[in-house]
């Protein structure tokens, strides 16, 4: 029997935005965590993650799809569609033929697709009562490709911990240390490992208050900054590249070719 091959794609919640950095700078991230719990449950694993902050849905089909497929995965954990909501104009029927076009090559060779759902963000951040019938909308296109296509059908993160602040970084568009350990156990339980945690559960004591300061401090700090760069047509994506565009081998004591320890 082969190593089980895990490749991740995407944007930058699978790249890692948001959790703590390796000592090379590059972000840790679910995908990381789950590969660690996928080696630790098989003894063994070969993973790659070709996932880049900033893409929508146009550019992982374009530049991740068909280098994921080369590598011969068995499982692939998708997050694409939420840069595509973000922006003013949503054709929810070229986005639906896109994550199809995604999806479809994979699951068609046997491998098993996982996405991550959009979680209610109205107690996170003020866009999300913006965000909530678009995010309504691309969560019942994944629900489709599962149905349509044989996607592992997403998990449900109602009155979960990812509808917590704490499970989201200072910017509430990417997800904190807390969120990505805890999406990782999930991903992983999805995948068919023991879950080790309680993923779904809310930390102890009350979440942050939501000020008037707070709010400020956030807009001039983070949406200030995103819409400059919507103006300008420039993505935090640009000019990078894949963290782990090849397969590294892991194994429940270390990497051994991405000296991660």
């Amino acid at each position: 029997m082969r190593t089980l091959r895990y490749v991740a794609i995407g944007d930058s919640l699978s790249e890692g935005v948001g959790d703590l950095s390796w000592p090379d700078g590059t972000p840790r991230g679910w995908t990381d965590r789950l590969a660690e719990l996928l080696a630790a449950h098989h003894g063994t694993l070969d993973y790659a993650n070709l996932a880049i902050r900033g893409y929508r849905t146009v550019e992982v089909l374009q530049t991740q799809v068909q280098p994921a497929l080369a590598l011969d995965p068995d499982v692939v954990t998708l997050t694409a569609g939420m840069n595509d909501i973000l922006r003013p104009r949503l054709d929810v029927a070229a986005l639906r033929h896109r994550l199809v076009e995604i999806v479809a090559p994979f699951t068609a060779k046997g491998v098993r697709v996982a996405v991550v759902p959009i979680p209610d963000l109205r107690g996170v951040t003020p866009a999300g009562r913006m965000l909530q019938r678009r995010r309504l909308v691309l969560n019942e296109l994944y629900r489709r490709l599962a149905q349509e296509h044989g996607m592992i059908p997403p998990t449900e993160t109602s009155g979960t911990v990812f509808e917590d602040r704490r499970a989201w970084a200072e910017d509430r568009l990417h997800l904190s240390e807390l969120g990505h350990t805890r999406l990782a156990v999930a991903a992983a339980e999805l995948l068919g490992t023991p879950a080790t945690i309680d993923w779904a559960g809310l930390p102890e004591g009350p979440a942050p208050r939501r000020t008037l300061r707070t709010e400020v401090t956030w807009a001039r700090r983070y949406v200030g900054p995103w819409t400059w760069r919507r103006l300008r047509g420039r993505s935090t994506g640009d000019g990078r590249t894949a963290k782990h565009p090849d397969l590294v081998r892991l194994t429940a004591e270390r990497w051994e070719t991405a000296g991660r320890r």
